[in-house]
């Protein structure tokens, strides 16, 4: 049984069909990536995975339970934390103010400061700045905070959307090595990327999505050499 099963996904925007029966798994440890250009459902998908939207048919399963109808708050509560497009950030908030926020759902106070040590390690930047109101961090600080403020809930699983953009080289490099390291201390994630060659260049495996619609699938490394994807998405 995969950590996330989703089953012939339909969403509408009104009368229009954003996605059109997809259909794909995350397996317990991985990173799985979904590419395809602006437009092609992405972040539609994301959002109807965590319960931001609702679907017109079909199910998700995540850990065998029918998750199709589940409000993204009570998600959470179950393991799965998601970084949105565009950080979203409490702007007017303190860096500390955004983690703490992060961990709402949790109880055990004592938990909750291990986990925040555990946060200041992974982003030492964050620790150096957490009386400074987030609206004032750069770019790449903010998408640092966005992902430290999701992993306070203490996930199983972290649904990321466009982790790098906006963001210089530098910044890009430093964030893929930390989802790199998130899934190594054996979080399972679920990446939306339009850095496609970054993207590939961490999964285990990906989706192509076009207009709605899965095109290709398969092991990052096989797509990464596919030729379709290539001419696509990795040309330089």
């Amino acid at each position: 049984m995969a950590m996330l099963e989703v089953r012939d996904l339909e969403v509408y925007y009104g009368v229009i069909q954003a996605i059109k029966g997809i259909s794909f798994d995350v397996e317990q440890g991985e990173i799985v990536a979904l590419i395809g250009a602006n437009g092609a459902g992405k972040t539609t998908t994301l959002h109807t995975i965590t319960g931001l939207i609702n679907a017109k048919a079909g199910k998700i399963l995540y850990e065998g339970r029918d998750v199709t109808k589940i409000p993204g708050y009570k998600l959470v509560s179950m393991g799965v934390a998601h970084v949105p497009e565009g950080r979203r950030v409490f702007s007017t908030l303190t860096v500390l103010q955004n983690l703490r926020m992060g961990a709402y759902t949790r109880k055990d106070k004592a938990e909750m400061e291990a986990t925040l040590k555990m946060i200041y390690q992974r982003f030492p930047r964050l620790e150096e700045r957490k009386n400074q109101l987030a609206g004032t961090l750069s770019g790449g600080e903010q998408q640092m905070l966005a992902m430290g403020r999701a992993l306070m809930s203490h996930p199983k699983m972290v649904v990321m959307d466009e982790p790098s953009m906006g963001l210089s080289p530098i910044y890009v490099n430093e964030i893929f090595d930390i989802i790199q390291k998130i899934n190594e201390d054996g979080t399972t994630v679920l990446l939306v990327e339009q850095n496609a060659k970054k993207a590939l260049s961490i999964a285990h495996k990906a989706y192509v999505l076009e207009t709605g619609r899965i095109v290709l699938r398969g092991d990052a490394r096989e797509l990464m050499n596919n030729d379709q994807v290539k001419k696509a998405y990795l040309s330089e």
